[in-house]
Order: structure tokens, then sequence, then C-alpha cells
């Protein structure tokens, strides 16, 4: 499911761009949610044409998530970071950097750990029905996995090293070309 915020290229809920002006390509993204409810059941005929009309008359960016506030859920504006590097501080690469890292350890620990719990859960299953002796085949995987986390872990110097290079030079491109061309 795709979030109708993460959707814009400036979030109308954030207060910094409530005044900006609203474009055709933002208002088309409300309409768009407006039918899809309507699809389902969540507004009749009458409804859909008063939204759709405020839609249409709506200005800036403020005016628009009150049309779907009872359709999609107007939390606050998750910290996520931007598609655009453009004006990112050093410092805050260096996180995106680090976040990058954590990510890939915690997928490896989630991959140790899952193929782990499956592969040893079918190796008993075939076991329990034979006379054993059966050839303990998970050591296998165990010790691929393993290898994996530990390689992650211990390389993460690294990795940060390798994110920060590719994100600055990310941002380079994105300085030097403007959106869209890139």
């Amino acid at each position: 499911m795709v979030d109708l915020w993460s959707s814009f290229p400036l979030d109308p809920r954030d207060k910094a761009h409530a005044g900006l002006r609203a474009s055709d390509e933002d208002r088309e993204l409300i309409r768009t949610e407006l039918s899809s409810a309507f699809s389902v059941g969540k507004l009749d005929a009458e409804e859909l044409e008063e939204r759709l009309d405020a839609v249409g008359s709506a200005r800036t960016l403020g005016d628009l998530p009150p049309i779907v506030s009872d359709l999609v859920p107007l939390r606050t504006p998750p910290a996520r970071p931007t598609k655009s590097l453009v004006g990112v501080s050093h410092d805050e690469l260096q996180r995106r950097a680090v976040d990058e890292w954590r990510d890939r350890r915690r997928n490896a620990v989630s991959a140790f750990v899952g193929s782990a719990v499956v592969c040893w859960a079918i190796w008993l299953a075939i076991y329990l029905g034979t006379d054993g002796g059966a050839f303990p085949w998970p050591l296998i995987v165990n010790a691929v996995t393993l290898l994996n986390l530990v390689r992650t872990s211990t390389s993460r110097d690294a990795i940060v090293r390798d994110e920060l290079a590719r994100l600055e030079k990310k941002q380079a491109r994105q300085q030097r070309w403007p959106k869209g061309l890139a």
C-alpha cells in the first residue's frame, strides 16, 4: 500500500509547505484518492462531487489534506530521508551511511536466524521419520549465513565509507543537474 503523502513532491501536511501553491499534479493525487474511495463505497456520488469541487478550488498545498482527512491518515510526516541530497550536510550523509550499515547488519541477522529456524525445522521433520544418521545439512546454511553476518558486522567502516562515497557522488550529480534531468 502506497502512502498518499509520500507521492507528493512536497508534503502538504508539513507547515513549511502548507502555504505553497498546489500544482495540477498535487490536485490529481487527491482526485485519484477520492475516486478510489468512491469505488470502494467510502463516498457516495454527492460527496465525491463536493470534494472534487473543493480540490478544483484548492490553491495551496495546505488546502488539500482536509479534503481527504477522513479517508487518509493525517499523522505527522514521518522522519525519512528526502530523495534529494542537494543541501544535505556532510553529517547527515554520514548518518545515512551508518543507517545503511545498520540495515545491512539487521538483514544479515534476520537471514541467519530465519534460515536457521526454517532449515532446522525441515531437518527435524525429516530426521524424526528416519532411523537416525541423517547428515545435519542445516549446518551448511548456518555457516554461510553466519559468515555473511560476521562479514557485515565487522566491515562497518568499509560499508559506511563506501555508502558515504556513493551518497556524496549522488549529491554532486544532483547539484549539477536540475530535477528530472539527472
